[in-house]
């Protein structure tokens, strides 16, 4: 049997989309196909890999008295349901402390759990807002969708009730060095892994010294995140203005004219071109006659990073489709016409 390395990256995302109910001559070819990708190496060729291979998600056991880990569930207690709008709640679920992992570097800056629905055993990846505290404590901001399983069995239910989970798996490698400016571009409950990261950067535990632009979407100022998130990043921004800002973007309104009743910089309209192009604080950094030579010479040779998440539709149009068994696949969309490379881009 083929093992992951603990320290490949998995896109946890994505992870429940893998293949489900193999038979066992197709089970053997992606064993083959994910034994002779891992040899290439790299960490894209790991993730890949990790798709192809069968889903043992359903027959991972239950352990009650061993720390947390991506190879079994754990039973959780759903200590905290709070409605914040029509379609959101904030759930915050508890295990007991003596069952969190020791190596703190298990939880990175951007890290997910499994949640399992017992009635129909489907999992799903949700992140931890504010990650887990001394007490196993962990918040999540969790969309009601119609046709999505999980999503409707977690609001379903009651304080008390038992959910059993696992990971943590890293949603993305994090280097504090690594890039000059960070572009965030996310879309409704897409923004958790991006306040977690933010949290994490400007909570004192990071060494990043670069540029950080959070481009977030909603529907309407109604469907904007809670106070509980947009507060902490407001202060984030306030405290750190050379280092982060934040803009919001709304396709209408709604009954409220103008901006909601925080103190915020609130856009009518999508995230695009225009948007994301002024969002870059390097822009002024390069004098006029460089736009005289190939953009693609300019804008590939900077340490800029968009990490994009939300609905399947707006990655698509922001960063292109995913790839086959939702691996990242080629740079598309409006950051292809702006000619921003793979290496330069993530789809969460």
């Amino acid at each position: 049997m083929l093992r992951l390395k603990p320290g490949f990256q998995v896109l946890a995302r994505h992870a429940g989309f893998r293949a489900r109910g193999l038979t066992t001559v197709n089970a053997s070819r992606s064993l083959r196909r994910a034994t002779a990708a891992l040899l290439l190496g790299g960490t894209s060729t790991a993730i890949a890999a990790y798709f192809l291979l069968p889903d043992i998600s359903r027959g991972a056991p239950t352990c009650d008295n061993i720390p947390l880990s991506p190879s079994h569930f754990t039973p959780a207690k759903l200590v905290s349901s709070t409605i914040t709008s029509s379609g959101t709640k904030f759930l915050t679920l508890a295990i007991p402390p003596e069952l969190l992992p020791e190596e703190g570097d298990l939880f990175a800056p951007i890290w997910s759990v499994f949640i399992k629905d017992d009635d129909i055993q489907v999992e799903r990846p949700y992140t931890p807002l504010d990650g887990v505290d001394e007490n196993g404590n962990m918040k999540f901001w969790i969309k009601r969708y119609q046709h999505g399983e999980v999503s409707r069995w977690l609001h379903s239910k009651q304080v008390g009730d038992i959910i059993e989970i696992r990971g943590p798996l890293k949603t993305w490698s994090w280097k504090d060095d690594a890039w000059d400016e960070i572009i965030l571009i996310s879309g409704g409950t897409g923004i958790t892994p991006f306040y977690q990261l933010l949290r994490t950067v400007f909570s004192g535990n990071s060494s990043f010294q670069g540029r950080i632009t959070l481009l977030h979407s909603s529907k309407t100022l109604s469907e904007l995140p809670p106070h509980d998130i947009l507060d902490p990043l407001l202060k984030f921004a306030q405290h750190n203005p050379e280092k982060f800002r934040l803009k919001f973007f709304v396709d209408s309104f709604g009954e409220t004219k103008g901006q909601s009743s925080i103190d915020l910089e609130v856009h009518k309209g999508s995230i695009g071109k225009e948007s994301i192009r002024g969002a870059l604080h390097s822009v002024s950094w390069f004098p006029w006659w460089r736009s005289l030579f190939s953009q693609d010479s300019d804008i590939s040779d900077r340490k800029i990073l968009f990490l994009v998440c939300g609905p399947e539709k707006m990655v698509e149009a922001i960063a292109g489709p995913y790839g086959r068994n939702y691996s990242q696949g080629p740079v598309g969309g409006v950051l292809q016409s702006l000619g921003y490379k793979s290496r330069q881009v993530w789809k969460l």
